[in-house]
């Protein structure tokens, strides 16, 4: 089964998951487990959907593709991923977890533009089965065209029932006065900055002051790029709300082993439940595992 959505070619798999075409690129939807702190332990909370496209069967760099994109088919080529992103959530996620998907304001042009692109979304979560509650749109703390443009997006965003995310907090531009103007829900805190604070006590001290400050806010933080025991350890000391990171689990392509991580009571059996489902899979990435540490349903 497949559908064309403009420029983009959409294929139905008979397990329920789709990939996308654009040009000479098949694109298939990854996620990634984002965890939260509960009590000492981590849940699984939320996944993020990431691009993987390939090119005559051989994986290609998603920062390759997109270089590849025409300005102009930017919009076309999102729309398309975050199409493929919800689908295959809805065929192979579970059922109460959130789901983070990418927005660059900066194609937003024009309120007509926003408005036309969520309209398409709402019929994809119908189609997919989704809540707009579950989703959290991530948008790149990047500069846009038009500052009143991108507030008007982000009302937009809020205005259908989605949560809102600013990523890659602690960049180079980033700027806790555009935190104040878009009120988030969430602030994904940048991997390269947050590692930079926990090597030393003084920054350690600077990022848990910032945690509280966005808590106090009402604002959770997710401190991502997370690949070592010592910074999962340090991120729960710090008050951060969610993490995310190789250390806990890699990347899936869809059809993913994490459904069990909603079905499992038992939180050491669904790691291991993953790991088994994943061997399986015939396009599965590596699985998801979990590192001195339990992770809790």
């Amino acid at each position: 089964m497949s559908r064309s959505i403009g420029l983009a070619h959409i294929i139905r798999h008979d397990d329920g998951t789709s990939s996308g075409v654009w040009g000479i690129y098949t694109l298939q939807s990854a996620f990634q487990p984002i965890f939260a702190f509960k009590e000492g332990k981590l849940s699984v909370a939320a996944f993020e959907g990431l691009i993987r496209p390939f090119r005559d069967g051989e994986p290609q760099s998603p920062m390759a593709f997109f270089s590849t994109c025409p300005a102009a088919d930017r919009l076309h080529v999102e729309a398309l991923t975050r199409t493929l992103h919800l689908l295959n959530a809805g065929a192979c996620l579970p059922q109460e977890a959130s789901i983070f998907v990418n927005f660059d304001p900066s194609v937003f042009t024009e309120r007509s533009i926003a408005d036309n692109a969520l309209r398409e979304m709402r019929l994809v979560l119908h189609e997919a089965g989704i809540d707009p509650g579950r989703v959290v749109c991530e948008v790149t703390e990047q500069r846009s065209a038009s500052q009143e443009t991108l507030h008007s997006f982000v009302a937009a965003l809020k205005g259908n029932g989605f949560r809102i995310a600013v990523d890659d907090y602690g960049a180079d531009d980033s700027d806790i006065n555009r935190i104040k103007e878009l009120r988030p829900d969430i602030v994904k805190f940048d991997a390269t900055w947050i590692t930079q604070l926990m090597e030393s006590g003084a920054g350690f001290a600077l990022l848990t002051t910032m945690v509280k400050s966005f808590e106090e806010q009402g604002i959770r933080t997710v401190f991502e790029g997370i690949e070592e025991g010592w910074q999962l350890e340090l991120a729960e000391k710090s008050g951060a709300s969610m993490v995310q990171g190789f250390v806990l689990a890699r990347p899936e392509l869809a059809p993913t082993s994490f459904r069990v991580f909603g079905k499992t009571p038992d939180p050491v059996a669904a790691a291991s439940d993953a790991s088994t489902a994943s061997t399986v899979a015939p396009r599965t990435a590596r699985p998801a595992k979990a590192f001195g540490r339990r992770v809790a349903p």
